[in-house]
């Protein structure tokens, strides 16, 4: 069996970044421990960017919003702590679009803060059905996490500059 933090690691020096990371990393963690979505968002101060989905339909790729308080913004942003949602419930609490998660089937989540420099910069985002993921799905998936550093870097400084 091989290592998916060694190929992902390096696949990093090769041509084709972000996207090919983006994917990668989309096909490692469905391995890893599932999911039925796959997002990663960048954060940039008050604000957030989706940069990849896997379900681009329900969720795409889109410009910067405004991310306004709430529980799980100071849990996974502001404490650097993951989020482990296992049930109906806990997408409540967590989504204001729990509706639409809720329509499309999930009912558990795991997101991971990816941080640089003492500062949240972007979130590795899985949903799947209720109940799916138990805490030991969460550590596999936060030493992957470090790997998105140079892709919400760049992303985030071709949105300053796009300002």
């Amino acid at each position: 069996m091989t290592d998916p933090l060694a190929d992902l690691s390096m696949l990093l020096a090769e041509p084709g970044q972000p996207e090919r990371l983006y994917r990668a990393l989309d096909q490692a963690t469905a391995a890893l421990v599932g999911h039925k979505l796959f997002t990663l968002l960048f954060v940039d101060g008050e604000e957030v960017a989706r940069v990849y989905s896997n379900r681009p339909t329900e969720y795409p790729v889109s410009g910067r919003k405004r991310m306004g308080p709430t529980p799980w913004g100071d849990l996974v942003l502001k404490k650097r702590q993951p989020f482990l949602g296992r049930d109906r419930e806990a997408i409540r609490w967590a989504f204001f679009d729990h509706a639409l998660i809720e329509s499309m089937g999930l009912g558990s989540a795991i997101n991971i803060p990816v941080v640089y420099d003492g500062e949240t910069i972007g979130t590795m985002n899985l949903l799947d059905a209720e109940h799916h993921y138990e805490d030991a799905d969460v550590p596999p998936l936060q030493r992957l996490a470090p790997l998105l550093i140079p892709a919400f870097l760049q992303a985030r400084a071709m949105a300053r500059t796009a300002d």
